[in-house]
């Protein structure tokens, strides 16, 4: 679990200490009764212990508590540049990178797409990998697997965008040449 994860933290028969909680910047939740709780960096099982003793300890004779994640901040990925919709998505344990493109509306007319890259940080390394999308597509490479926290950036095509112009300049000298003739 990490710092912004949502959790759901349930103590069985005892609704009133049941609790939606915010992992906060400094890794911890705040619980009734006990007080702030390390929560970041463990995993579900080591939190429902340290909160069973925490409440074992003071106030209840064996507790019995659940923590479910119900949002988490590591599970989400970022979509920037010439992508129709670049935002922050959801993915899952089997997402790809074509279905996490689909997911922000594809590539923009302008996008080069042999130029999207991948950037992760791994063991406290920033990684990056350039992927070719007509290459997966055409199954010529696999696609994939894309990791909560991975960053995913669609760099424009320069010919692409010298093309557009171009149209754009057509079609503004074509229409005034239909006004001058007239």
């Amino acid at each position: 679990m990490a710092e912004n994860d949502l959790l759901e933290v349930d103590v069985f028969e005892v609704d009133e200490l049941d609790r939606e909680v915010r992992i906060d910047p400094n890794g911890r939740i705040s619980l009734s009764l006990i007080g702030s709780v390390q929560a970041s960096k463990k995993t579900i099982s080591q939190l429902e212990t340290d909160i069973e003793r925490a409440y074992g300890e003071k106030y209840l004779q064996n507790p019995e508590v659940s923590v479910f994640v119900k949002e988490s901040a590591g599970q989400r990925v970022t979509v920037d540049g010439a992508i129709q919709k670049p935002g922050i998505y959801p993915v899952s344990s089997t997402s790809s990178l074509l279905q996490v493109v689909a997911q922000a509306g594809g590539f923009k007319e302008i996008a080069d797409t042999t130029k999207l890259y991948v950037f992760r940080d791994f063991d406290g390394e920033k990684l990056v990998a350039n992927y070719n999308v007509k290459e997966i597509r055409n199954g010529k490479k696999a696609d994939p697997r894309i990791f909560g926290g991975d960053v995913i950036v669609s760099f424009s095509s320069g010919s692409k965008i010298a093309m557009r112009g171009l149209r754009e300049a057509l079609g503004l000298a074509g229409s005034a040449t239909r006004l001058a003739v007239f």
